[in-house]
């Protein structure tokens, strides 16, 4: 860097260290209600896109894993638990989830307006980690929907065997 260009960054490294102080020192009041059921969703709903998502590909691909080389090896789905492998080698829904994101972005789903303390605190933490918990249950839930369709099939394998 050159001379002006250090001391004008050396400058504003002092402004931002004082005003980091200054903050520091202030008394933050914890999130408000409202704050915290904004930091709820904003955590939540790409949860349940994910949540979705990750149990839709492993049920749709775990099937047709299990009634192809499930058969021929005669390994069961429990037992050789691949179907969970397979999902989290290739990465499908891991890949997702920042498509996921961007949509709930696009959405309206904005950051919550809170300070750096009030994001550190244990209120703002447990709302999120409730709505990341409670958003990727409902979406695995709801990702269940390709079992309304394996009905029949099991019942065709069965009555081949």
């Amino acid at each position: 860097l050159h001379s002006t260009e250090r001391s004008c960054l050396l400058r504003e490294l002092h402004r931002f260290e004082s005003i980091a102080i200054a903050q520091e020192k202030l008394e933050v009041a914890p999130p408000s209600p409202g704050q915290l059921k904004h930091v709820f969703f904003h955590n939540a709903l790409p949860f349940v896109g994910f949540g979705f998502l990750d149990n839709a590909i492993m049920i749709a691909a775990g099937t047709q894993i299990e009634l192809s080389i499930g058969v021929v090896l005669g390994i069961s789905t429990m037992a050789g638990k691949y179907t969970q492998v397979q999902n989290d080698l290739c990465s499908c829904s891991s890949s997702l989830a920042g498509y996921v994101e961007a949509l709930a972005s696009r959405l309206g789903l904005s950051i919550p307006d809170l300070t750096p303390k009030q994001a550190d605190m244990w209120q703002t933490r447990l709302s999120a980690h409730l709505g990341k918990a409670i958003g990727v249950t409902i979406g695995c839930i709801l990702g269940m929907f390709p079992l309304l369709f394996f009905g029949d099939e099991e019942e065709k394998l069965e009555e081949k065997n």
